[in-house]
């Protein structure tokens, strides 16, 4: 299998909990509390990591919650590179409603980070033997937004394969200036960067002309419930969502990007790492708060495609 190195310069420290009604003025007191190492790369890298890839995780932190982020990393036994920068790594919180059943979550914007700390990102990406770059999540204040387009770029000249799961600028400048083998954006994301809302029509007319324009090799449309649309210069692809009890839909995009690379980058066929993303993003909503799939549920969800190749399953997960 092919190494996998992903990219996190907003990350944070996750903390999830459980109350019984959210209320405003009263304090309400939590339960069930858990402590975990979030923002998309490393979401990303701890997927793969469950299945069995090849990965690292490089990442920008500063300050006790910085050191608390790398501890948590280090417990889960993901390797990684941590890049210093000055400012406070941001800790976002989300609390599950046992009433309703329904997500509260507060993230904080994250430090600002001048262009000078990012930089070793970029040697890093520069002389990292990974075939594959994962740059997922959203970028700190006062970063450039060309910097994915940046890292796009080293990787290009490489021969390798660069994957982007960003929004607003971080997507649309990325998309501008270089051209990347993955993109993968929420039906939102997509929304925000045509400039309007979009049904299922509209969206796949959208990521087939972001093909035809030459800016992605391949588009994956995320669609929560809805399941997902993959577009190639071959095919278009669309497969809905298993049917399953959702316990929190936190992490479902990363669960699906993460297992889609692994699998991609294990020599599967398009089809089939598309399904294998599809499973592990239904799986991550079986789990509660910021836990994201589960070997043992991918393993169950995947046969459910119809295409399903149960050979390669066992070699990956």
């Amino acid at each position: 299998m092919s190494s996998i190195l992903t990219i996190t310069l907003n990350p944070t420290v996750d903390l999830f909990g459980e109350v019984g009604v959210v209320r405003p003025i009263r304090k309400v007191r939590v339960s069930n509390q858990r402590y975990a190492p979030g923002g998309g790369g490393i979401n990303v890298a701890r997927v793969i990591d469950t299945i069995g890839g090849e990965v690292e995780a490089v990442f920008l932190a500063g300050g006790p919650t910085g050191s608390w982020l790398d501890t948590l990393l280090a417990r889960d036994g993901i390797r990684r590179q941590m890049v210093p920068i000055s400012g406070d790594t941001r800790v976002a919180f989300a609390v599950q409603e046992s009433g309703s059943g329904f997500d509260y979550r507060f993230v904080p914007n994250g430090p600002a980070v001048s262009n000078e700390e990012v930089k070793p990102c970029l040697e890093i990406v520069r002389r990292h033997p990974a075939e594959y770059v994962v740059a997922s999540g959203s970028l700190p204040e006062k970063v450039t937004p060309d910097i994915y387009a940046k890292m796009a770029k080293i990787v290009a000249e490489k021969g390798g394969r660069f994957v982007l799961d960003s929004s607003g600028d971080g997507l649309r400048v990325t998309l501008e200036e270089s051209r990347v083998f993955l993109v993968k954006p929420s039906l939102g994301e997509l929304e925000q960067f045509v400039g309007h809302e979009l049904d299922e029509q509209s969206a796949r007319e959208a990521a087939v002309s972001l093909v035809k324009r030459g800016v992605a090799e391949m588009v994956a449309v995320t669609m929560g419930a809805h399941g997902a649309l993959l577009v190639t210069a071959e095919d278009v692809l669309r497969m809905p969502t298993p049917r399953v009890k959702v316990r929190s839909a936190i992490g479902a995009g990363d669960s699906f990007l993460g297992a889609m690379v692994s699998a991609l980058a294990g020599g599967w066929a398009v089809k089939g790492a598309f399904h294998l993303g599809i499973a592990a993003g239904a799986a991550a909503v079986l789990t509660p708060g910021t836990e994201l799939c589960r070997r043992e549920d991918i393993r169950s969800l995947y046969p459910m495609s119809p295409d399903a190749d149960t050979e390669l399953l066992a070699g990956l997960v």
